[in-house]
């Protein structure tokens, strides 16, 4: 059984419009959900099937859509989440700063990260999350961190474009 805890603003999403979504992970990791209205989650799941629906509920935790989490079913997705706090400490303002250096002006920067990278990026609350496919995720991992450390927005762009163009990603 595994235990987390999810964004009470989150639980509705996780569970949906009449449980259609929480049914609909449950079927995809042939798991059961116990969700509380205050965002505790516990799944009953054995191993493998355990994990990837835990991975699954903490991407929507984090603020995916429900069905971009359920790309982590594939065996080459992966989730990762960076800490903003870790860079921005305990500073509201500074971490106000970061958040909107990471999502840009009406969404711009993080649509072309998404672009460059082939991967989705949600900026949540005190996290940045990316699910992706391994390699492609792991550059914009790269450029994420460049971003929150402050390099300018062109040179990150540079940056994911030279190193996107070593990816080989077979389709």
């Amino acid at each position: 059984m595994y235990e987390l805890r999810i964004p009470r603003a989150r639980v509705a999403c996780l569970i949906g419009k009449k449980g259609e979504t929480k049914r609909l992970i449950e079927r995809s990791t042939k798991t059961r959900l116990r969700v509380s209205s205050e965002g505790d989650v516990q799944i009953d799941g054995e191993g493998y099937n355990g994990y990837i629906c835990e991975t699954v509920v903490k991407a929507v935790g984090r603020g995916f859509n429900p069905l971009v989490a359920l790309q982590l079913l594939q065996e080459n997705y992966a989730l990762e989440i960076i800490e903003i706090k870790d860079v921005a400490g305990n500073k509201p303002h500074k971490l106000t700063r970061i958040r909107s250096r990471l999502i840009g002006e009406r969404g711009k920067a993080r649509r072309i990260i998404e672009r460059l990278t082939r991967c989705h990026v949600c900026v949540y609350g005190k996290t940045v999350s990316i699910i992706g496919e391994y390699e492609p995720l792991n550059v914009a991992f790269r450029g994420l961190q460049k971003l929150l450390h402050g390099s300018p927005h062109g040179h990150v762009y540079g940056f994911l474009e030279r190193e996107m163009r070593k990816v080989r990603i077979p389709h």
